[in-house]
């Protein structure tokens, strides 16, 4: 059986990977001022950082059933006999839904996976199972193996304000900083799909130690090797600043990688954002073990 990989573009992964393991990617969308654009198609996150800072309207939606229909149908047409279509937590997007819908008439069977997760600690799960799928498995294997990926990783961030989670509805149980959202400065976490709140520090400078400091953790008591990437909106060197620490302090990382999060996840969570995803790598020599992505 040949299984096919289809994500949505909230996995950010890079082209590279993407081209390398043939994973079919469907963009989600952002509105900027009344005006929809193709999330890593025609928009940029710098659009959508400086719209934020102008206060200008920034909203997203989800792809659309036929979106995702063209890809599995695509993927059909590339002889898979089957498609695993991964995603975006549902709690926090409504793209596993169109999803499903697609499936139902797709020329093949589609097994779709809510990911409970989203940027790379998704994008490892994608990939693991784009590797599982290559070595011949079945499609519900490749799918729980995308599943189990993502649910292993862990994701904590950091915002510079709790403004634009709370504009876009996201915020979940994290609203209980609010009350303080001028005096502190947020570390976050996702839980199982949902936002919720970690710690609240005084100072920007303290929360991204403590970012640090809990990822290093996070990547010291996983078993085995791990895949680190830190994401960030238009927050290059301070991101280029916290790999290369987090490199010195975790030396048995297979890999730390820097990724600009997108302009969907990037519209909800605002410019200075960091964020950490530790994502335990499959053991070594199995059929999921992930290569260096570059």
């Amino acid at each position: 059986m040949s299984v096919a990989i289809v994500t949505d573009s909230t996995a950010y992964l890079p082209q590279s990977v993407v081209d390398a393991h043939h994973i079919h990617v469907v963009p989600l969308h952002v509105v900027i001022g009344g005006t929809e654009f193709s999330e890593g198609v025609d928009v940029t996150t710098s659009q959508v950082a400086t719209a934020l800072r102008a206060f200008r309207p920034v909203s997203t939606s989800r792809p659309s059933p036929q979106a995702f229909l063209e890809a599995y149908e695509k993927a059909a047409a590339g002889g898979a006999d089957a498609v695993v279509s991964v995603h975006i937590s549902a709690d926090m997007s409504s793209t596993v839904e169109s999803a499903h819908l697609a499936a139902k008439q797709s020329p093949v069977p589609v097994h779709v996976v809510d990911s409970r997760s989203l940027g790379m600690a998704m994008g490892y799960g994608v990939v693991s199972a784009a590797l599982l799928a290559a070595s011949g498995a079945s499609a519900e294997e490749v799918a729980a193996q995308a599943l189990s990926r993502a649910a292993g990783a862990r994701v904590v961030f950091y915002v510079d304000t709790l403004e634009h989670l709370r504009r876009g509805g996201r915020i979940g149980s994290a609203s209980a900083f609010l009350g303080s959202a001028l005096a502190i400065k947020p570390i976050l976490e996702l839980v199982d799909g949902h936002i919720r709140p970690l710690e609240k520090v005084r100072t920007s400078t303290r929360a991204l130690a403590r970012l640090e400091e809990i990822a290093a953790a996070a990547a010291t008591a996983a078993t085995g090797a791990v895949d680190i990437a830190v994401h960030h909106l238009d927050s290059a060197a301070r991101a280029e600043d916290l790999a290369e620490r987090l490199r010195t302090r975790v030396p048995r990382a297979h890999e730390v990688s820097v990724v600009e999060l997108g302009a969907v996840v990037g519209a909800h969570v605002g410019p200075g954002t960091l964020a950490v995803a530790v994502s335990p790598r499959p053991a070594p020599g199995s059929a999921t073990d992930v290569p260096q992505e570059g």
